[in-house]
């Protein structure tokens, strides 16, 4: 039941403890011992801004944040645990003046992108987005292996003008003492890339991109990355649906073992993505940004349906769908917070398997998909693989099963 506005919610002035703890109990925050912490801090975070002449409304964001926790700590021993509770409280105090329909700057300003320091870089970053296409994810992951590379070859009094076969070998044999197989071969695959980019832009006049050598993880060496459909039923019947917290799970975990989605589609999913009228989804790749719909299945529509009527916190400027379910209610922006929710609910339906990682439920769906006979260019296809050859894992793991039901050979 929603609380009777007060005074302070119909004059504009500052939000009363009152009208926190009303817009909390909205939101089906209770956790008294919770409260009175952040309380606290929003008290401290007042006294601050008296004390020091600040108007409290002005210093509402991540900046101000961090300006009180600085000015505490050098009056107050404040650990790591404090000062994050100390920015949370600011970071409510914001969401609470957004609810009440106040005026409040925004908490993290989007970052103006950041472009390499070199000439190099910067040539080689408008290559990859002008004529390979890459998007923003391959851009960033790329720049990152170059900046590695190019700090090697620079300990070692070379450039990329002078660099050698010789160069690149030994970085990847540092790399492989550091890294596991496939890292290192994303890193060679990078320094491919860059070489190919200095011989296209006449920058380099050898061609030294074919010769470079890779761990090779052949591909019947993979680890089994899929669960039987059996554990996967067994993992979605252990979620508990009677809290907040299940009941967002449940719809996660539903959505991404039915639709066959990595965690970046499902944390990336708004509001306005579901069409309920339409009985559609719509889904934007994390890695290429396509848009693409999907039909809104009837299972999926009602677990979505009960997370928004009793889970998810309705008094949240967020569009994004699903929430973290503590203040101040942040959108989930990792694939790690997935992969603990599916550990987690794993754990408890007493599933094992050699990999729990995010991406598990999508193999799984891929999988069970190609044991039912649906065609792999069709799967392919609906879970947004670029190469076609990538399905060739999920046929292997769906003929390891067949190899468990296979008939004998009539004579």
């Amino acid at each position: 039941m929603q609380s009777e506005p007060t005074e302070s919610r119909r004059s504009g002035a500052s939000p009363t403890t009152t009208d926190i703890i009303n817009v909390w109990r909205d939101d089906r925050f209770v956790k008294d011992s919770s409260a009175r912490v952040y309380l606290r801090w929003i008290g401290r975070f007042r006294a601050y801004c008296e004390q020091c002449g600040l108007n409290e409304q002005a210093q509402l964001s991540l900046d101000g944040a961090r300006r009180f926790v600085d000015w505490y700590s050098r009056r107050h021993d404040l650990g790591p645990c404090a000062a994050a509770n100390a920015r949370t409280a600011v970071h409510e105090l914001n969401r609470v003046y957004c609810v009440l329909g106040r005026e409040a700057p925004p908490w993290r300003v989007a970052p103006v992108p950041s472009y390499p320091v070199t000439g190099i870089l910067r040539a080689y970053t408008d290559h990859l987005i002008a004529h390979r296409g890459s998007p923003q994810t391959t851009v960033h992951k790329k720049l990152v292996h170059m900046g590695y590379f190019l700090e090697h070859l620079r300990k070692c009094g070379q450039t990329w003008r002078s660099m050698t076969l010789a160069d690149i070998d030994a970085f990847l044999v540092d790399c492989s003492h550091q890294y596991a197989r496939t890292t290192t071969a994303d890193i060679a695959c990078s320094i491919r890339s860059f070489s190919r980019f200095l011989l296209a832009t006449g920058r380099s006049r050898r061609n030294l991109a074919d010769s470079i050598i890779a761990p090779v993880q052949p591909k019947y060496e993979r680890p089994r990355r899929s669960l039987p459909w059996e554990d996967v039923q067994r993992l979605l019947h252990a979620v508990d649906r009677s809290n907040p917290r299940g009941l967002r799970d449940y719809a996660m975990l539903l959505m991404m073992s039915t639709y066959g989605f990595g965690a970046g589609e499902v944390i990336g999913m708004r509001l306005e993505d579901i069409n309920w009228t339409a009985a559609t989804l719509r889904v934007i790749r994390p890695k290429t940004g396509t848009a693409f719909r999907l039909p809104l299945l009837p299972a999926i529509a009602k677990a979505v349906a009960f997370y928004l009527r009793s889970g998810r916190p309705p008094n949240v400027t967020s569009r994004y769908l699903f929430l973290q379910c503590k203040l101040p209610f942040a959108p989930l922006t990792c694939a790690s917070a997935v992969r603990h929710i599916v550990v987690k609910h794993a754990t408890v339906a007493g599933v094992t398997a050699p990999f729990l990682g995010s991406h598990v439920l999508r193999h799984s769906n891929a999988s069970r998909q190609i044991d039912l006979g649906a065609d792999p260019r069709v799967v392919s296809d609906i879970l947004g693989h670029r190469d076609p050859d990538s399905i060739s894992a999920y046929v292997r793991i769906a003929t390891e099963t067949l190899r468990d039901v296979s008939l004998p050979v009539p004579s």
